[in-house]
């Protein structure tokens, strides 16, 4: 939490610092110079004036959150091109007569936040094939993570990635944390529980939870508390997982408390009573114990939480500050695979710009 609470003084001190450097850079616009008749401190309130006008209007649009990464992001572009065309000036030493770096700053930012917005609305299918020398029969597994219901769709939408997902014709359904949001309604809940228990599924659907499936407001915010959602769950036939264990014949499940929630058991205590011939199948939303899960010999340990790294340039943010193990993909440790997922969807932020978004499908094959 505390590294967190760095991350995000960080970024409000670039954003104020970087308001700054873009009213210095709106200023160079050729109609804030006429409308300011040459004067410094009008041009500078002008520009100040402008920007506070676009911010309201894109927190109106969207939220304080995405209102701050469309100005960021933009800031990034104006930073950019400002340097190249400062280089450019001093080689021809020449003034330009058009506010080239401000035009492509804009038309960048615009097409980056258009291709980032495309990234997190669009669902696309990743597959992993992956092998075992344990006697089980061909698995194929869908991995769904981070459904935040009620951003890119509601509990009806939700239903139609369903559909998608089960043409795959899985065996077996994950749902690894965050399949509801702070701000997910009570409704959308109980639409994406009931199109759930309309699976057909040889071997079921289970799931873990992830950091805002309790909702850090409490459950009068959203209309269900972690037991409602729990229950829903159950009825509509998706088995929940919390620090508990479930075998079907050689195939173990295991779904670990959320690690932001502190004290839970150790995955070589919650192995222990697992036969060492059956697969087992690890759900955690957060990608923080890789080294004890290798070490206490689980198959296949699957993640959601990082968003794939949701925006670049900071993509690895987790990483550099060793918060996450991974951050997207698949790696294998030991004789444990590892799968992180970007996610079917997004918390609050509207733009995927270091990913995309996803459900996944695992084929687990005997060699």
């Amino acid at each position: 939490m505390t590294m967190w609470l760095i991350i995000l003084a960080a970024v409000l001190a670039a954003f104020a610092a970087g308001t700054a450097y873009l009213t210095i850079a709106v200023g160079r616009f050729g109609l804030i110079k006429k409308l300011s008749g040459g004067r410094k401190w009008l041009k500078g309130l002008i520009s100040l004036g402008i920007i506070a006008i676009v911010f309201a209007a894109l927190v109106l649009l969207t939220s304080v959150t995405n209102a701050i990464i469309i100005v960021l992001s933009t800031l990034m572009f104006f930073l950019i091109y400002g340097l190249i065309f400062r280089i450019i000036k001093a080689v021809r030493k020449k003034e330009f007569t058009c506010n080239w770096a401000g035009w492509l700053s804009l038309v960048s930012s615009a097409v980056y936040l258009a291709i980032g917005y495309y990234l997190c609305f669009h669902v696309w299918q990743t597959d992993y094939t992956l092998s075992t020398d344990k006697n089980i029969p061909h698995l194929r597994i869908a991995l769904i993570a981070d459904s935040h219901m009620g951003t890119t769709f509601d509990g009806e939408g939700f239903a139609k990635q369903l559909d998608r997902i089960m043409e795959q014709k899985p065996d077996m359904l994950l749902i690894a944390g965050d399949f509801v949001d702070d701000s997910t309604n009570r409704e959308d809940m109980l639409t994406a529980c009931s199109a759930l228990g309309k699976l057909k599924l040889d071997r079921g659907a289970f799931y873990c939870y992830g950091n805002h499936d309790k909702s850090y407001y409490g459950s009068e915010h959203r209309g269900f508390s972690a037991e409602d959602l729990a229950a829903e769950l159950e009825k509509n036939g998706v088995r929940v997982l919390e620090d508990s264990v479930y075998s079907d014949g050689n195939i173990t499940l295991i779904g670990r408390r959320d690690n932001g929630e502190g004290k839970r058991k150790e995955i070589s205590e919650l192995m222990k009573a697992v036969p060492a011939e059956s697969y087992t199948i690890v759900l955690d939303h957060q990608p923080t114990d890789y080294d004890n899960e290798a070490a206490a010999n689980a198959d296949l340990v699957v993640s959601g939480h990082t968003h794939g790294g949701q925006l670049f340039p900071v993509t690895y943010v987790g990483e550099w500050f060793s918060i996450n193990d991974a951050t997207y993909g698949h790696e294998r440790r030991k004789n444990t695979d590892f799968i992180v997922t970007s996610g079917i969807s997004d918390w609050e932020i509207l733009f995927k710009t270091g990913t995309k978004s996803e459900y996944v499908i695992i084929d687990i094959e005997r060699f």
